[in-house]
């Protein structure tokens, strides 16, 4: 059981992460990670999302059945999206305003849908929240971690106005990295996200093939030391 959950977190943070490897939710992705604080509120809405319908796709899995499985797949998605939607605009009315037509859109997130299609409808209710956990997590950090390397390279800040955003408790994540910096406008435009996403794919991959050389090598030491006590 516990091998399970941690092939469920490593799939979802990094195996098959939805942007790095099943490149996924790029309209999003690219739209609001101009800043780290957006990226966070948009992912942690996403999250939010991948949770709980995971877990009512889970408990409703024997009821379901094939044929009308995708319409009812999509009507809970997009009850969840509502309630977050008027969640964030009463609570978070600032971050809701930058986010604007993108947390509806969160409706039309393949990675949600296809969760549900393949992992939620087919396990039981926690192993359902824990994929949506992970693979929401996975998609947050994604997102947080282009909006740093935007907004740091874009306008020299880091969380920039996280506590109008987020609310009170977010403002010790504000940092002024680089003092009177007039800012790369390009970075931060959509041009700059698909550049910054491409060298953060490119730097999983090369992570990826040193962890490979790294496990066939020692494979093969494995294999010689055997090799020498049979001889031996």
């Amino acid at each position: 059981m516990n091998n399970d959950y941690r092939r469920i977190a490593k799939d979802g943070l990094w195996d098959n992460n939805i942007v790095f490897t099943q490149s996924l939710a790029l309209c999003p992705l690219l739209a609001v990670s101009s800043t780290a604080s957006n990226g966070l509120g948009m992912g942690l809405a996403s999250t939010f999302v991948m949770i709980t319908s995971g877990m009512i796709v889970a408990m409703l899995r024997e009821l379901i059945t094939p044929q009308i499985r995708i319409p009812i797949f999509i009507l809970i998605i997009a009850t969840l999206v509502t309630l977050v939607d008027l969640w964030m605009n009463a609570w978070l009315h600032d971050l809701h305003k930058i986010l604007g037509l993108f947390i509806p859109l969160i409706v039309t997130n393949c990675a949600i849908l296809g969760r549900a299609e393949s992992f939620a409808s087919r396990n039981r209710v926690l192993p359902a929240m824990f994929d949506g956990l992970m693979m929401g997590l996975g998609f947050t950090m994604v997102l947080v971690i282009l909006g740093i390397v935007r907004e740091g390279l874009g306008s020299g800040t880091l969380f920039a106005n996280a506590s109008l955003l987020l609310g009170s408790w977010a403002a010790f994540l504000e940092l002024e990295i680089i003092s009177d910096y007039k800012g790369f406008l390009l970075i931060i435009l959509p041009p700059g996200g698909f550049l910054v996403l491409g060298f953060l794919m490119a730097a999983k991959r090369l992570i990826d093939d040193a962890q490979e050389k790294r496990q066939a090598l020692k494979n093969t030491d494995v294999s010689t030391d055997n090799a020498s006590l049979v001889n031996s």
